[in-house]
């Protein structure tokens, strides 16, 4: 995968404005067949890119994603009764597989989850008998013919309707949702309940998880991450703040708080810290396509699990072991709670996730080579090389190296995606979208 430097297929820059800090990425999701791309921001509106098809006059347009279709998904809320405002920020979208000509996404804020349908017109009908052309109703005593309306094409439009409102389930912030195999139920997560919804009801939900203790003093991890596995209807996983994941399976028990299986990583006596507990906080968990593996995220690594094997991961990548000497500033100015993502691509060979200065960290599974890119408007133009940073922890600093102290922190790539199917990748650096994918010759 790295023999083939990744270059920008077409850099797409997002600015949405609508005030500050509402255009924030704060998800992105290809769906299954990776022709669609879905983003979702801190201003509750999710932006649509759709890959172009190649042409004799463009030939080298396969690859270039176009905004497709715009939407407000969440306004901005208030709970009167607690007094509490909901924000409208797009937490997680998660795409329905495509039945028809129509496609379907979830996208959910704090509180509530939405089923959208996006879909295209490109005709309309004329000649109704009881509207006149303009829409106004027709007196019924002139009318005098009947007529049969006929379908005349239009210029293209692109429709989404919210279909399904998934409501008031939740106490708690959600920060997960996943589509199960069955393709007819999901699961949400909070910090500490899973529910799971059959898409088709909207006015209860089956509680499957809860760890809420009777007294909130007793309280001492939280639901970090959950999803369903790719292959087997009856099995999640969920992960927490201490490090953990639990396997889960729904024949068992409908109420899933004893889990089947139970995975944890021994803890280094020898280099544990202040700040152990909160590096070691799982920020995102995903099954590999496959369904034998999952890969976890925590603040400087990222782990590879396998399912038959509980007591340690299989294969543990540093994203940024330069960092931990710098723990105590990033804790200061909270950068140590960042939740960073991680996504395998198509075929499990590979896996990317995210870190500061607008960098993000590919890792290569069967070579266990690593390279470290940027996502940067200044040095990445359209069909340019990408080319490798390296990070000087100390010492002299050759020419292409950037000091870890004059990092930028409030740069970070939280958010990144694979195509399902190709070498294409996306990742969103605040308010910005940039979209890769392997070079053209």
């Amino acid at each position: 995968m790295f023999a083939v430097p990744l270059s920008p297929a077409r850099l797409r820059s997002v600015f949405l404005t609508q005030g500050a800090g509402s255009d924030i990425i704060s998800t992105v999701e290809f769906n299954y067949s990776g022709e669609l791309l879905a983003t979702g921001d801190k201003g509750g509106r999710v932006v649509i890119f759709q890959r172009e098809q190649e042409s004799k006059n463009r030939p080298l347009s396969r690859g270039e994603y176009n905004v497709y279709s715009t939407f407000q998904s969440h306004e901005p809320e208030f709970d009167y009764l607690k007094s509490l405002e909901i924000e409208e920020k797009i937490n997680k979208i998660r795409w329905l597989p495509q039945q028809n000509a129509a496609h379907f996404l979830l996208s959910t804020n704090d509180k509530t989850i939405k089923l959208w349908k996006i879909s295209e017109r490109d005709k309309r009908a004329e000649g109704y008998n009881l509207k006149d052309e303009d829409g106004r109703l027709r007196d019924p005593f002139r009318i005098t013919t009947l007529r049969v309306p006929v379908l005349m094409p239009m210029d293209l439009m692109v429709e989404a309707s919210p279909r399904r409102i998934f409501a008031n389930a939740h106490t708690y912030h959600i920060n997960s949702i996943s589509v199960n195999s069955d393709h007819e139920t999901y699961l949400s997560a909070d910090d500490l309940r899973i529910n799971l919804w059959h898409l088709e009801i909207t006015d209860r939900s089956f509680n499957i998880v809860d760890i809420k203790p009777a007294n909130m003093e007793e309280l001492t991890e939280v639901i970090t991450a959950a999803e369903c596995h790719p292959h087997q209807c009856n099995v999640f996983v969920y992960s927490s703040s201490k490090g953990t994941i639990r396997l889960c399976d729904m024949r068992a028990a409908a109420l899933c708080d004893r889990h089947s299986k139970f995975f944890e990583e021994p803890e280094d006596p020898s280099s544990r810290s202040f700040f152990s507990e909160i590096i070691s906080s799982i920020s995102d968990v995903k099954f590999s396509h496959s369904g034998r593996y999952m890969m976890t995220r925590d603040y400087l690594s990222v782990k590879v699990w396998d399912l038959n094997m509980e007591n340690r991961p299989v294969e543990t990548y540093q994203v940024h072991e330069y960092l931990r000497s710098k723990l105590c500033s990033l804790y200061e100015n909270d950068c140590i709670f960042d939740k960073f993502e991680c996504c395998w691509n198509g075929s499990d060979s590979a896996i990317m996730t995210g870190s500061y200065n607008n960098f993000f960290r590919m890792f290569d599974r069967n070579t266990r080579r690593d390279i470290t890119l940027e996502a940067s408007r200044e040095n990445s133009k359209p069909r340019a090389m990408l080319k490798p940073r390296k990070v000087c922890t100390g010492g002299k600093r050759k020419k292409d190296e950037i000091s870890v102290d004059s990092l930028d922190f409030n740069k970070k790539i939280l958010h990144t995606a694979w195509h399902p199917k190709e070498n294409v990748i996306a990742v969103a650096a605040t308010n910005n979208l940039y979209i890769f994918q392997d070079k053209i010759n």
